[in-house]
């Protein structure tokens, strides 16, 4: 059974049996994914955060950007992340990629959803979805591409069309020990593009699990704008 199968018989379960939290598995109100404890626990990126990276930093001014991103210039306009990759939601996105329950592409979806009430979003129109592609040879060793799942998830709550059209055609050195030119000249060519058609002129939101670096998530924008993508948007379930 594929993993898209599995994503959607997990769906029809929940609808069908008891909710149960997610995270500590104790009764739920039916179709949430979290008891109100876990809800209140999950770490939110509150208050003043970099506008460009979403991450939080005690700054005067919201609209303030943080260091790391401060004089560097990125293809895409933000990426927006509601939540920090710790705690329990660094452990549902491990579950997932590792462990392959994919039942919590649920759950995440709806963190994923909540990027769309950001305020830096205000009269914006989103013309479509494109998840992060994964290498062919990683995603037959996970069987699955989790941001494709989770773009899908957010597709189907929202309506805005999924474009899956943007592969990866080379496999790269993990970035872990590159610092950023390197990891820009790493990723340099490693996607591309499948139909140009269907992104000219259009507003797009990547869809990845975790904003880490911010170069992976560049070099997709790159590749959409070069292909006459009016702008690009990266929405993650979490910002590391």
């Amino acid at each position: 059974m594929s993993a898209v199968r599995n994503s959607w018989l997990s769906a029809a379960l929940e609808v069908t049996l008891p909710s149960h939290c997610v995270t500590c598995g104790s009764a739920a109100r039916r179709g949430a994914p979290f008891c109100a404890d876990c809800r209140r626990k999950l770490p939110r990126i509150r208050g003043n955060r970099c506008e460009v990276c979403s991450e939080p930093f005690a700054a005067v001014d919201s609209g303030l950007v943080c260091t790391n991103c401060r004089g560097r210039s990125f293809h895409f306009v933000a990426t927006l992340a509601a939540y920090r990759a710790n705690g329990e939601i660094r452990e549902l996105i491990h579950r997932l990629k590792y462990n392959r329950e994919l039942h919590l592409v649920r759950p995440l979806g709806t963190l994923l959803k909540r990027n769309l009430l950001d305020d830096r979003l205000r009269g914006v129109r989103l013309d479509g979805l494109i998840p992060v592609p994964l290498h062919a040879l990683r995603e037959r060793e996970r069987e699955f591409n989790q941001s494709r799942l989770l773009a899908e998830e957010l597709a189907r709550r929202t309506q805005i069309p999924l474009f899956d059209d943007l592969k990866r055609i080379r496999a790269t050195e993990t970035q872990t020990h590159f610092d950023r030119r390197a990891r820009m000249q790493n990723l340099r060519g490693a996607f591309i593009l499948r139909r140009i058609d269907r992104v000219t002129g259009k507003t797009l939101a990547l869809i990845d699990d975790v904003f880490t670096t911010g170069s992976t998530l560049d070099e997709c924008s790159r590749v959409l704008l070069e292909a006459g993508a009016r702008s690009v948007w990266a929405l993650t379930v979490a910002r590391a």
